[in-house]
């Protein structure tokens, strides 16, 4: 295949359930990329949980054709937890298509996305989609999009992807209004050497993706900035340092198809024959050339994970097949970080950082459909920073450090996301909560329900600004720990489901942070452990402890269940003994044999409770730790 005379690149961005993935498959039909008897409903999202969703989770290239322009298409996933899917797709585009649903109009995660392609100084073309639908309100959706992104009417492109209506004026708007991909300044002019006969390219690529395919290795999804890459070329991953020589080079199509060569401002994969991902790390770069243009291209925000939980086998002897089950998985999803731990209560388990309450579900449920792996997930926790006298460093080897100074002297800051590694009371200086800025949108009649809501959430309102007639968005500052649990699912309820959120870490803050332990019969049960504010602690640790006692089985002597923070008892439930019937053996006689053998009885209650311990059962893991 010759070099493309002329190329488009572009993302498609919406919120979750705008009609991105069913745009990207008439987009496909109609240039002819695929048959329509290769089609299926979100052909693009190629995992069975994505359809059975109805959610896009990996963001997947394909390769088009439209009046001899190649155009590459990246659609992106619509939920804010994985945003970092998206941010890696606008890294490597020059454009986006804005799908705004012409029933509900501009949602948060659009603010979101908007502002994200802003940042990465894209040109956007806003389309109006579902306009076949009786609902829907082209006028009022089209002042909304007018007032956020300063267009005109004519900009704005009414579609419907679903029955394919005037989705060919989107394609026309690309070749129109789009410029070609932009060109590294330095790497696209030709190097001299000691002869003008061996001037040579630079070949630099962004890494934008990278899978594990069982059969080819790790395979790199990457955009050309110079250069071209052909088979058998030698390339060099300038953060890892690692070196390949290319297997295999392609397009999607939107599988892979193999090409004879990449050239530059297209976007494709390298086969480089890598057992391990961690060597073709995601916004890392691809080069070839002389040493003194060896610099990296800038690419897109490193990954923070936003949560932390545990992830334990229901059964102990499983372990063995959940890591080889989680390092699979991690091949294959990027924004996943995990590190092996062990408990006393548990056995081994993984420390794992999530980008949100979603991405964890996700991933609970691919490692039951494709590993066959039944996990025990624990309450989600956010990274907290304590702070401590630089003279106690050392005693916490495994914490990451951050060195400050503070009231005059020099002290460390310790990122914390295991309750487990929080010191006690008093070794420690104070402990700083994450805080985020947080957008919601909602309907004019569901405003003091969400603003009652957020009052008993600790949030800090900020302001709030008319989106139009009918709908508000309310600006606050939340903390992290706040939105982890079940603030999602009150948001829908209270709003009828028609309000949306969008969030996003911007500082820490110091806080009455304190841990929280839950106790059964005396011992500490490690896997709730957890840190919350101090206001907070009793109605947390009472709903914990009202789940126990309805999950826990009886034993032959009472179980105390106590919720604690240091000394001082916030919660307590108390589950009675199983008491066995022994006077049942007696006919008749004086009174005083029933109370001879009660007391045996009493007496043999009080030396178990001593000496005896609770055997949690699996399934009450599962139960309590359920989300």
């Amino acid at each position: 295949m010759s070099k493309p005379t002329s190329i488009r690149n572009f993302c498609i961005i919406a919120h979750i359930d705008h009609g991105k993935s069913t745009l990207a498959d008439r987009l496909m039909e109609i240039t002819g990329t695929l048959q329509k008897r290769e089609m299926q409903s979100q052909t693009l999202d190629q995992m069975d949980l994505e359809r059975e969703r109805g959610i896009t989770i990996k963001l997947t290239p394909v390769r088009m054709e439209w009046k001899w322009v190649e155009l590459n298409l990246i659609d992106t996933p619509g939920h804010v937890d994985f945003q970092y899917e998206v941010s890696r797709s606008l890294a490597s585009v020059e454009w986006a298509i804005l799908v705004v649903d012409a029933t509900q109009g501009i949602e948060a995660q659009t603010l979101s996305n908007v502002y994200l392609a802003m940042e990465n100084d894209l040109t956007i073309i806003p389309v109006l989609n579902k306009i076949d639908l009786p609902s829907s309100d082209v006028e009022r959706v089209s002042e909304e999009v007018m007032n956020l992104l300063g267009c005109t009417r004519d900009e704005i492109i009414p579609v419907s992807a679903k029955t394919g209506e005037n989705v060919e004026t989107i394609l026309d708007a690309v070749l129109e209004r789009i410029p070609e991909p932009r060109k590294l300044s330095v790497a696209s002019e030709l190097l001299p050497f000691e002869s003008d006969q061996n001037q040579v390219w630079v070949t630099k690529a962004l890494i934008f993706d990278s899978q594990y395919d069982p059969y080819k290795g790790v395979v790199v999804y990457l955009k050309l900035f110079s250069g071209e890459i052909k088979k058998w070329d030698k390339l060099e991953f300038i953060n890892t340092g690692a070196k390949i020589e290319c297997l295999e080079v392609g397009c999607f199509r939107p599988k892979y198809t193999p090409r004879e060569a990449l050239y530059e401002g297209e976007i494709g994969y390298v086969v480089t024959g890598l057992k391990s991902i961690v060597e073709a790390r995601v916004g890392d770069t691809v080069f070839a050339g002389p040493t003194e243009s060896k610099n990296a291209i800038k690419g897109f925000k490193k990954i923070t994970p936003y949560i932390y939980a545990g992830i334990f086998p229901v059964e102990t002897d499983e372990y063995p097949k959940m890591k080889d089950a989680m390092e699979k998985l991690m091949l294959n999803d990027s924004s996943l970080v995990a590190e092996h731990e062990a408990s006393p209560a548990l056995g081994y388990w993984f420390r794992c950082g999530f980008l949100g309450l979603l991405h964890l579900d996700i991933v609970k449920e691919r490692l039951w459909r494709e590993y066959d792996m039944d996990v025990i997930i624990t309450s989600p926790q956010v990274t907290y920073k304590l702070l401590i006298g630089g003279d106690k460093v050392a005693l916490y080897p495994r914490a990451r450090g951050e060195l400050v100074e503070f009231g005059g002297r020099e002290c460390t800051y310790l990122y914390i996301s295991n309750p487990e590694d929080v010191p006690k009371p008093g070794t420690y200086i104070h402990i700083e909560e994450p805080i985020a800025k947080v957008e919601m949108i909602t309907p004019n009649e569901y405003i003091g329900n969400l603003m009652g809501l957020a009052q008993e959430r600790r949030w800090v309102f900020k302001n709030q600004t008319n989106l139009d007639a009918n709908r508000v968005i309310l600006h606050y500052e939340i903390p992290m720990s706040e939105l982890v649990g079940d603030y999602y699912d009150d948001l829908k309820s209270l709003s009828s489901g028609y309000a949306s959120l969008h969030y996003e870490p911007i500082r820490f803050k110091q806080d009455d942070i304190v841990k929280m332990d839950i106790r059964v019969a005396g011992d500490i049960v490690e896997a709730f452990s957890m840190m919350a504010h101090r206001g907070r602690t009793r109605y947390l640790g009472g709903k914990i402890c009202e789940k126990l006692k309805e999950n826990i089985p009886k034993a032959q002597f009472a179980i105390a269940i106590q919720a604690v923070v240091g000394v001082d008892v916030v919660a307590r439930e108390d589950l009675s003994a199983l008491r066995k019937d022994v006077t049942a053996k007696l006919y008749g006689g004086d009174i005083t044999r029933k109370r001879k053998l009660l007391e045996k009885q009493k007496e043999g209650k009080k030396k178990m409770k001593q000496f005896g311990r609770v055997s949690i059962p699996s399934e009450t893991f599962v139960n309590i730790l359920k989300k």
